[in-house]
């Protein structure tokens, strides 16, 4: 590095107190209201985390990852009646889904309502949701009061991330707070389902069974 090149920032980490999160949860919620991006673990990997609702958060998402624009973004959510804020149906199918499997590693595809952002949607009009079956994530997304970006912490076709000590290494100066809760457990992704209106179809069978959901 040369002596004038510009030092980049290693992003702030915040430790959970599995006691009292309140306030590293407190701290999230302020980065996420500026228009940041946190790195938080989640059921299985740690996640990206950004305002959905905010243009600017959701591209610096993309630009961190690395991530194609074709390539949609998943939102996690803190209970199942958020599901109407995104979506324009939900077919009875999916509600089935949902007392079924929720919270839990099921992410359901909706048809999406029109102000969902396109960059989520990769231009298909569907957006993924999910429940995360993970008590700690679901009290994250309670106290922001937002639903958040759900991909997976790291740059495009790297290695999903378990720790915060790897998601510094990662991508330690590309984010603006990692949100260190321990190790996370990994194991298989969710499932994917397409319930979108006239359409029921399984994208990837992952920790739900596939007897599961078409039994």
């Amino acid at each position: 590095m040369r002596a004038d090149d510009p030092v980049k920032k290693k992003a702030e980490i915040v430790k959970i107190d599995p006691t009292h999160p309140e306030p590293a949860f407190s701290r999230c919620k302020e980065v996420v209201a500026s228009g940041g991006v946190i790195v938080y673990p989640t059921d299985t990997y740690y996640g990206l985390g950004a305002d959905p609702r905010d243009p600017r958060a959701v591209r610096k998402l993309f630009e961190i990852k690395n991530r194609p624009a074709d390539q949609p973004i998943l939102l996690l959510i803190a209970e199942p009646a958020e599901v109407k804020d995104w979506v324009e149906v939900i077919p009875s199918r999916a509600a089935d889904m949902m007392k079924r499997h929720w919270p839990g590693p099921l992410t359901l595809i909706f048809r999406a309502k029109a102000d969902v952002l396109p960059e989520l949607t990769a231009g298909t009009g569907t957006i993924g949701l999910r429940v995360p079956g993970n008590k700690l994530t679901r009290c994250l997304l309670q106290s922001l009061g937002r639903a958040l970006t759900g991909t997976s912490a790291n740059r495009s076709g790297q290695l999903s991330i378990r720790t915060a000590e790897e998601a510094e290494a990662a991508i330690g100066d590309r984010v603006d707070l990692i949100l260190d809760g321990g190790e996370t457990t990994g194991g298989k992704p969710s499932t994917v389902v397409e319930v979108s209106a006239d359409v029921f179809r399984v994208l990837r069978e992952g920790a739900v069974p596939l007897r599961d959901i078409t039994g």
